[in-house]
């Protein structure tokens, strides 16, 4: 008598187990809780989820994602932190637009790069990368984006690359928007080795 090999049956719906994780999940992660590759085509061609990216996939249902670039990066490469012009939008500090999503990674390790969005990556010394990391809960999902006050100091120390105009516009801003906070700025600014270059401006802003 043939013998019929059939999935296991599951306990809970595939849309429950994507709700009960915030309705987000990584396909390792869809696996890991008895959701099937097949399945989670099924779901995507029946537009019950979509896919955010390579390999993540969201409930339709949920609200539209704020910060579609931020969420994509941030859940493609964990390690990644949101800095430069970047986090000067993303804290308020700017007129600028950015471009691509800029981001810091560890000196030893591997570039990261997508298709969309475009990605600016820098590596930062190991003390510089670790330092000032705020963690912001945006869709669910958790992005790091370094502080005001070690974005400015990295501003500082990449200005000739993104220009010393914006540089100096945003910490304008900072003085009117955020609690100015002279020893953070200066704790950054020995970090990112541009004390020197910092003190007199942040002298002429107190």
């Amino acid at each position: 008598m043939e013998t019929l090999c059939l999935e296991p049956k599951m306990k809970e719906r595939p849309e429950e187990i994507f709700r009960k994780h915030g309705g987000q999940l990584r396909m390792s992660e869809a696996i890991e809780h008895g959701i099937t590759r097949y399945m989670l085509y099924s779901l995507r061609d029946k537009g019950v989820i979509e896919q955010v990216s390579r390999g993540i996939y969201r409930l339709v249902e949920l609200p539209p994602i704020s910060n579609p670039d931020l969420v994509t990066v941030s859940l493609r490469f964990p390690n990644a932190v949101i800095c430069l012009v970047s986090a000067l939008a993303y804290h308020d500090i700017t007129t600028q637009i950015p471009h691509d999503v800029s981001v810091a990674v560890p000196r030893d390790s591997r570039m990261p790069s997508l298709d969309y969005p475009p990605i600016q990556a820098h590596r930062f010394s190991n003390e510089a990368y670790k330092s000032g990391i705020e963690k912001h809960l945006i869709d669910g999902v958790h992005v790091k984006v370094y502080s005001p006050e070690k974005t400015l100091a990295d501003c500082f120390k990449f200005r000739n690359k993104i220009g010393m105009d914006v540089v100096l516009e945003a910490l304008k801003f900072y003085k009117t928007r955020k609690k100015f906070d002279l020893g953070e700025l200066l704790k950054y600014a020995k970090i990112c080795r541009v004390e020197k270059v910092m003190r007199p401006y942040l002298e002429a802003t107190v």
